[in-house]
């Protein structure tokens, strides 16, 4: 017990030290301009990430972990089976777990019911580092049994899911930032990783965009998919979903509330019509063609 309170502990300072490093960088060089406080919004992102935190901890880390330990004890798993060493195997876990996380993500915008859970992630109207930490506890719980099931058949050791949890919410909190990287910098790296230009395209309230870019760890996914979509500048791009362009429509309790109530036509604005794009992209800053 007094290990798991230990990790617990600093894993918190950690992620706090991150957040403090990000809003400060966010402050200096911001990606794209604010539309509300971001004071209020950091506070109702970490109230819904609270929440969020208690689920993890509740009800994906015991069922999780446990079926890892499982697998791992009795040898389940098709990467068990494959007679390779165990650092090969830890590796390829690490790599199809993040391959299911993108196959999850694909899901959750294109399922009803769970897009109900994902929505409150996308009705932010800025995207920052909080963001990243905004996932309704439904949006939690309702991934546990894909996980977990995925770990199983993997045959995923504890130590390999512990560790591509950490991986992911770094990479996460990174590619959600709103941080202005140097443009030949995150061109580099969005070849390997999920960069937050390129993120932001998938956080567009068009359509056709927020369609795009689904990977959360490596690029590759998106690569493989044909979903990669690079051609948006940055400037041009519209943070949030449609149907949800009002401040008091994303107060906190409208968040937490947002999954069971009556839901709005998605992608139409309140006024009518949907958000597009006139005429066609131009390059976007991590295109070859773009100019630094």
């Amino acid at each position: 017990m007094r290990r798991d309170r230990g990790i617990t502990f600093s894993g918190l300072a950690l992620l706090g030290g991150v957040l403090a490093a990000a809003y400060w960088l966010e402050r200096r060089r911001p990606l794209r301009h604010a539309r509300e406080s971001k004071l209020h919004r950091t506070s109702r992102n970490l109230a819904v990430a609270a929440a969020g935190a208690i689920a993890i901890r509740a009800v994906e880390q015991p069922i999780v972990e446990r079926v890892a330990e499982v697998a791992e004890r009795r040898g389940w798993g098709l990467l068990r089976q494959l007679g390779l060493p165990r650092p090969v195997v830890d590796g390829l876990g690490l790599l199809l777990l993040d391959y299911g996380l993108y196959r999850w993500h694909v899901l959750t915008h294109r399922v009803p019911f769970l897009w109900r859970f994902h929505l409150p992630h996308h009705a932010d109207l800025d995207m920052d580092a909080s963001t990243a930490l905004r996932i309704h506890f439904g949006d939690i719980v309702l991934s546990v049994p894909v996980r977990a099931a995925q770990v199983a058949a993997l045959g995923v050791s504890p130590g390999a899911y512990r560790l591509w949890q950490r991986l992911t919410l770094a990479e996460i909190l990174f590619h959600h930032s709103n941080i202005e990287l140097p443009r030949g910098v995150e061109r580099w790296l969005s070849r390997v990783i999920v960069t937050p230009r390129m993120h932001g395209i998938h956080h567009s309230v068009v359509r056709e965009e927020q369609n795009s870019n689904w990977s959360s760890g490596l690029t590759l996914w998106d690569w493989l998919h044909g979903t990669l979509r690079l051609d948006v500048p940055q400037y041009t791009v519209d943070i949030g979903v449609p149907a949800y362009r009002d401040p008091a429509d994303v107060t906190l309790p409208a968040v937490v509330a947002m999954p069971f109530g009556d839901q709005r036509p998605t992608w139409e604005l309140p006024g009518g019509g949907r958000p597009v794009r006139i005429g066609p992209p131009g390059h976007g800053e991590l295109e070859p063609e773009a100019i630094s």
